[in-house]
């Protein structure tokens, strides 16, 4: 398995392997990889020729600093992992002076108000840091395909748009969430959560679930206050918030009209690590 740590050096690769007419799928991550990634770099194994996945602990994205300190880092644990799902993955594994040079700043972008709904409410400056790293990984690799995982659904619409308004000429697929045995959304910070902690967190997924079955008959709004009051019988998971949107522009659902999809969404804190779920509704 080549890991690649120089933009250059990487560059040269993808172009004589585009040179030689092969497709090149993207798998953008932080790093501390799991089964969610995995299923990405798979889905992305079979569609391409050759993959790249991308391992860089972004700092322009952490709206908390302390947050950025512990995100976990593992390197070789990673390319273990990723030598038994493909041998031949090329990995682009730079540090922060090789991506931002001398100016660790993000660029400022527009994405149709996508940036101050939900996550973007509350993690200020967020989406600009997505924006850049993404933007910059597609300048660097020029990929036919890239792929995101739906647990991050706004994060999914918000390159979406992004490949849209600067003409990128990619792919983005989304793919399925993956979960834990309890249905927890996998995630790298659920390393951080105390073991018991960490099996009670499934509440979070029943709950959407309960979401779903209520959506049918309920309003959007009544659907939200169930969601606060299951939360409210579980303190040790404290609800930062609940929406539910429409599932193509995220614009928060006053009600059902016909014709169109709508996901619920929740950022939950469990003792000191933030998590984020969603799901479809209808």
């Amino acid at each position: 398995m080549a890991v690649y740590h120089r933009k250059e050096v990487l560059q040269k690769e993808i172009s004589a392997l585009k040179a030689a007419g092969k497709t090149i799928g993207l798998v953008p991550t932080m790093g501390a990889l799991h089964q969610g990634h995995l299923s990405l770099v798979e889905e992305a194994t079979r569609e391409n020729d050759t993959v790249v996945v991308s391992i860089f602990v972004n700092p322009t994205q952490f709206d908390n600093k302390d947050d950025l300190k512990k995100y976990p880092r593992s390197l070789e644990a990673d390319t273990g992992i990723l030598y038994a799902v493909n041998p031949d993955v090329l990995v682009f594994a730079p540090d922060v002076e090789e991506i931002y040079d001398s100016a660790v700043t993000s660029d400022h972008f527009d994405f149709d108000g996508l940036e101050f709904r939900m996550e973007g409410k509350f993690r200020e400056g967020h989406f600009d840091g997505v924006g850049t790293i993404v933007k910059r990984l597609f300048e660097i690799i020029r990929p036919d395909n890239a792929y995101f995982g739906e647990k991050d659904y706004q994060q999914l619409q918000i390159i979406k748009t992004l490949v849209g308004k600067y003409d990128i000429p990619v792919s983005v697929h989304g793919c399925p969430v993956k979960r834990e045995a309890n249905g927890l959304a996998m995630s790298s910070r659920n390393e951080r959560l105390p073991a018991a902690l960490r099996r009670e967190a499934g509440f979070i997924f029943r709950t959407l679930q309960e979401a779903r079955e209520n959506f049918r008959t309920r309003t959007p709004e009544s659907v939200k206050e169930l969601v606060r009051e299951r939360f409210g019988e579980h303190p040790e998971f404290r609800l930062e918030y609940v929406e539910i949107a429409d599932a193509g522009t995220l614009e928060t659902a006053a009600q059902k009209e016909k014709g169109k999809k709508y996901r619920a969404f929740v950022a939950v804190f469990a003792g000191e690590v933030r998590l984020i779920d969603n799901i479809a509704l209808n």
